[in-house]
């Protein structure tokens, strides 16, 4: 009956399409910002862009699809929607921008890390134990401090190496006007008008900069109406072990975080969650990890911000989500859409991202204040030393240079070197035992940080 009740059709069609058009637009801001912010960072051409967001915002409709499908093998069948793995920016960035590495190892690694999290979904049990909230909260203030300088660089206009009005009054304006947007939504607006104040300070941003004269139309002229998705459309894939640690350490992260949105939702529509459900849930989520590398867009985990929807709205059938994912692969096959998203300016994705990226950061800081017992000292020392070797590395790369190449794939990326700290420094001091828990927290209860600081509602 549990079953029955959680898929049966709703009788008002207009109703589930509004539903599914809400669940879009909630979780649409963390979807389009995430290509925007590692494709400027990579310095991709116009054309490229509008592919790289296409293809993003049709593969988050499939990985949807895939998860809400539910069958013996893969799929946990829970109204449940799935979008970029927020967490995922950074390294991708770092790699895309290493020597020797570039845009083709990104889509090695994300390839590798999905084959990984679907071949050992029914171990992950297993290996969440050495992700405990300790090192779980590390890992995720780590990224969010290391994503800020990226959210200031855009909100000055861009690289202030090619753009002589980096700072400019203008850019700064554009900027701090959309963060102070934001914040006002906030703690003025209520509801579903608070949940895309992102989006809304995008548009508001972006219209005043068109005013200026601030927006360039021609990625929109250029775009097509419609395309096909290209597998390969950077190139073939190559793989190297550092790229590929690193984001399985970010799939870990992302799954550890969607055990607590599958735990949520069991509770929420009534429905006992089992080891069985789980290990389906992370098949679905590393295939869509593996979809997102053969088709150059991105890894795909679990948004917390929907499951905020479902309770809000208490329609908790999983006809909407499937509205929600179709249309996502709709506006896919339409670049035009897609490069709507373009004309956003530098500075105004930037003062959008100090919100975003700042919630990560504190994020992080909530999960290590509300789940760690911070009156042990071990448990101080393993924060400290891993976010300091996290960021020390991430602002001096250059400082393992001379190591040897099988070391240097566990100390040449802030995000690896600052986990496999806080990894190591726990088993250390607390071994399997959790004393680092101030207590068992209800699964479910604490949001998923990385999604939550890739979309609106987060805020």
């Amino acid at each position: 009956m549990e079953r029955e009740a959680i898929f049966q059709r709703n009788r008002h069609p207009f109703k589930t399409l509004s539903l599914g058009i809400q669940h879009v637009l909630a979780m649409y801001a963390g979807a389009v910002i995430v290509p925007l912010i590692v494709g400027n960072a990579l310095q991709l051409s116009h054309e490229q862009l509008t592919y790289l967001i296409a293809i993003d915002l049709l593969a988050c409709g499939v990985a949807t699809l895939l998860q809400v499908w539910g069958n013996r093998i893969f799929g946990i069948g829970l109204p449940v929607m799935l979008g970029c793995a927020f967490q995922a920016v950074s390294p991708m960035i770092a790699i895309g921008l290493t020597d020797g590495m570039g845009v083709s190892a990104i889509y090695g690694a994300i390839i590798a890390s999905g084959l990984f999290v679907f071949l050992f979904s029914g171990l992950f049990g297993k290996l969440i134990a050495l992700f405990p909230p300790v090192v779980t909260g590390s890992v995720v203030t780590i990224i969010g401090v290391t994503l800020i300088p990226v959210a200031l660089t855009d909100l000055g206009g861009g690289n202030p190496g090619t753009n002589p009005e980096f700072g400019s009054p203008l850019n700064l304006s554009l900027g701090f006007g959309v963060l102070l947007f934001i914040i006002l939504m906030n703690r003025f607006a209520k509801g579903f008008l608070r949940s895309i104040s992102v989006l809304l300070g995008l548009i508001a941003g972006t219209i005043v900069s068109a005013l200026a004269g601030g927006v360039n139309l021609k990625p929109l002229q250029e775009a097509s109406w419609f395309h096909m998705p290209q597998m390969f459309y950077f190139g073939a894939p190559t793989f190297h072990a550092s790229a590929i640690l690193t984001m399985i350490l970010v799939a870990i992260v992302s799954v550890a975080e969607s055990t607590g949105v599958f735990m949520a939702l069991g509770k929420i529509v009534d429905k006992d969650i089992t080891s069985k459900d789980l290990a389906r849930g992370y098949r679905a989520e590393g295939l869509a990890i593996v979809l997102g590398g053969l088709f150059n867009s991105f890894p795909y985990t679990t948004y917390s911000q929907n499951v905020g929807l479902i309770q809000m709205s208490r329609v908790k059938t999983r006809d909407v989500i499937v509205v929600a994912g179709s249309l996502l692969v709709l506006i896919g096959f339409v670049p035009k859409i897609a490069a709507l998203t373009q004309l956003v300016p530098a500075s105004v994705l930037g003062g959008a991202m100090i919100a975003l990226f700042g919630l990560v950061l504190s994020s992080g800081v909530r999960m290590l204040g509300d789940q760690v017992d911070l009156n042990r000292h071990e448990n101080l020392l393993i924060i400290a030393c891993s976010v300091g070797m996290g960021l020390g590395v991430t602002v001096v790369p250059e400082i393992f240079q001379r190591v040897p190449d099988w070391l240097r794939i566990l100390v040449d990326n802030g995000i690896v070197a600052g986990s496999f700290t806080a990894i190591v420094l726990n088993l250390l001091f607390n071994g399997f035992r959790g004393h680092q828990a101030k207590s068992a927290p209800t699964p479910g209860q604490q949001p998923t940080a990385a999604d939550e600081a890739a979309s609106a509602s987060a805020l």
